[in-house]
């Protein structure tokens, strides 16, 4: 399990009008365990695509980064992770400038 440590949320452009909903760009930096397998010395973050149309929400995408390279992490959240993800994204998504 880790910790979000600082975030940022972002509304995504759609400007054809293409995608149903909106979508919004979280940046969560992660504190993880020196113990857990997803720990790296340079830092971790994760970067979530989250959906939110009239009667519903979620993750549409989310990938795990090293924090100083930007290198791609092949991790899938684990299910309560998962579900701490969504709630995060939920209670957070209005900040975003729109």
């Amino acid at each position: 399990m880790f910790t979000i440590t600082e975030y940022s949320v972002e509304l995504v452009k759609d400007p054809f009008g293409i995608l149903t909903g909106k979508r919004y760009e979280f940046t969560l930096d992660l504190q993880v365990d020196e113990e857990d397998e997803l720990y790296s010395e340079q830092g971790i973050f994760l970067r979530v695509v989250y959906r939110v149309e009239e009667e519903s929400a979620g993750i549409v995408k989310y990938e795990f980064l090293e924090r100083n390279t930007n290198k791609y992490l092949d991790f899938e959240l684990e299910e309560e992770e998962a579900e701490a993800v969504r709630s995060f994204c939920q209670a957070h998504y209005s900040e975003a400038e729109e």
